[in-house]
């Protein structure tokens, strides 16, 4: 920032351009002013317990537990182990619906 005894702080060029949304930032506002993010995520959700995904996570859960004892895991050490797991046994035509439904989202707001 710049200043002087006459004027307020005028902002640096630099600075101008970290305050710029990036495209995945804009998506995800107008996505959440929408609503549509919490529709995507119960719909992400119902399809992931309709194909098994959630039962198979639970199991992994389980199995590791007692594979480490059932004191000896932390959060953490489930989300380390489960989430590399998790995203790659997604479905794809889990990941395919969604996909299009946040398409159509976007085409109907126009980005």
């Amino acid at each position: 920032m710049r200043a002087s005894i006459n004027r307020p702080p005028t902002p640096d060029a630099e600075e101008d351009k970290e305050k710029e949304l990036t495209l995945q930032e804009i998506i995800n506002v107008k996505l959440i002013e929408s609503g549509e993010k919490e529709r995507l995520k119960e719909l992400l959700r119902e399809r992931l317990i309709e194909c098994g995904w959630r039962d198979e996570m639970k199991a992994l859960c389980r199995a590791f537990s007692r594979k480490k004892g059932r004191n000896n895991v932390t959060v953490d050490d489930l989300v380390n182990v489960i989430t590399p797991k998790g995203r790659a046994s997604v479905p794809d035509s889990v990941k395919a619906e969604l996909l299009q439904r946040i398409r159509t989202f976007l085409v109907s707001v126009a980005l």
